[in-house]
């Protein structure tokens, strides 16, 4: 599937979405977006940073790292897999896609969207597609 394709299976078929990116966590690089309005490159580039930071942060890092220890865990498997944010007219889903976990989607939708259905059918997105 391609990077296209996962941006228009988010936009079609998650409830109320008002954009969809997918990014490259190595690069902290968006690779894709679509949105029903525009917005400037220094915002779209900052969310690419801000999902890095999100999944990968420097505390993020650490608070995975100390769960590892105190379980016995000694793979490099990271343990956050998706967020939803909810903001003052929004909701953003942030996801890695389990077929690489070094690629993620966003996707903001309405505030008014029902969440369970926005969770279910970003789920279905990261755990069947391909990268």
């Amino acid at each position: 599937m391609s990077v296209e394709s996962i941006i228009t299976k988010c936009m079609t078929d998650v409830p109320k979405a008002l954009a969809a990116g997918v990014i490259d966590l190595d690069m902290g690089m968006l690779l894709n977006v679509k949105t029903v309005d525009s917005h400037p490159s220094e915002v779209l580039d900052l969310v690419a940073a801000a999902t890095k930071d999100l999944f990968e942060g420097d505390n993020v890092t650490a608070i995975e790292n100390t769960f590892k220890k105190m379980r016995g865990v000694e793979s490099d498997e990271r343990y956050f897999q998706e967020m939803l944010i909810t903001s003052a007219n929004l909701l953003h889903y942030f996801g890695r896609l389990k077929s690489n976990a070094r690629v993620a989607i966003v996707i903001v939708c309405r505030v008014d969207a029902n969440i369970g259905m926005v969770m279910s059918r970003a789920r279905a997105i990261v755990s069947s597609e391909t990268l």
